[in-house]
């Protein structure tokens, strides 16, 4: 646990929570789904796991991301891709259906940070996610993560799809 300080809108912010590395056993965290359901990340147990971390559906990056990753979702076979950021449900299913997001599991941290404290992915005074990316293999452990050190920057899509695809052996 510690702070990690990334640029945030121009300004030094800190992340909050457990900064995860690659090797780590993937923590369980809890969720709240599109109609507002309590969900745990044991549904994907045993599963290979793409979470797309992101402040909100309603900035051009976020929405770029998601566009990316609900794109890329569709060619990896045998994985999950989730989609986490603080939005309400209601945020999430507007941006989802007027995008033609289906490829995608969409969470929300909004109501207890669990995801965002357990990765380190909690911006300091916001309450908002930072963005990044994490792939979690079948025996739950990350075998890829990027917090992005400018909060306004696109994650590194290739490297987490690779790394994803070549646990899938696609």
């Amino acid at each position: 646990m510690g702070n990690y300080t990334v640029i945030f809108k121009g300004k030094s912010v800190n992340l909050l929570g457990d900064h995860l590395k690659i090797g780590d056993k993937a923590p369980e965290f809890k969720v709240t789904d599109t109609e507002l359901n309590l969900v745990s990340s044991d549904l994907y147990k045993g599963k290979l796991v793409v979470i797309s971390v992101f402040p909100s559906v309603d900035t051009s990056v976020c929405s770029l991301q998601n566009i990316k990753f609900n794109r890329e979702a569709a060619s990896l076979k045998d994985t999950s891709v989730l989609a986490i950021s603080v939005d309400l449900s209601f945020a999430q299913s507007r941006f989802c259906a007027a995008e033609g997001i289906v490829n995608l599991h969409v969470y929300s941290d909004y109501n207890l940070l669990d995801f965002g404290m357990k990765y380190g992915f909690v911006i300091e005074g916001l309450r908002l996610l930072g963005r990044g990316v994490v792939v979690i293999d079948r025996k739950g452990e990350i075998r890829y993560i990027e917090y992005l050190e400018n909060i306004g920057s696109e994650p590194d899509y290739g490297k987490a799809i690779t790394v994803a695809k070549q646990l899938t052996g696609n």
